[in-house]
């Protein structure tokens, strides 16, 4: 089982950043994608950056948020962050962080549903 919490979502104004948290604990190693989605109301729930923990190779929604959104990890906290910067009000929604594994094969996941493990979500406004 794999717990994960979600924190550092607010409310910015467009062009400002924001850091997001994803603390993991219970069976999260370093075999495990740590994904990042978000959910805008009445959408469905998209991709946004994951993270291999054990290479920190990362990949990236790359309409959207490539080159604004970085997604990275802290091993002593067990930690994955999303940092967001020069941030549009189209980036307003729910966060989720998610994590998948363990995982042997060399492939990215970029659907929710590949996904086993959720947070509760940290909301995200961006203003213009």
């Amino acid at each position: 089982q794999v717990r994960l919490v979600e924190s550092g979502g607010g409310l910015v104004q467009a062009g400002g950043s924001l850091r997001l948290s994803c603390a993991a604990s219970g069976r999260a190693n370093s075999f495990y994608h740590m994904g990042w989605f978000r959910q805008a109301p009445g959408k469905n729930r998209e991709f946004v950056a994951a993270l291999i923990w054990s290479a920190s190779t990362t990949y990236y929604e790359p309409d959207s948020v490539k080159g604004r959104f970085t997604v990275s990890r802290d091993n002593a906290k067990s930690t994955v962050y999303l940092q967001m910067n020069n941030l549009r009000p189209e980036d307003t929604a729910v966060y989720y962080c998610a994590a998948k594994g363990p995982v042997y094969v060399r492939r990215e996941y970029r659907r929710a549903d590949e996904y086993e493990y959720w947070g509760q979500g940290t909301q995200v406004t961006v203003s213009s």
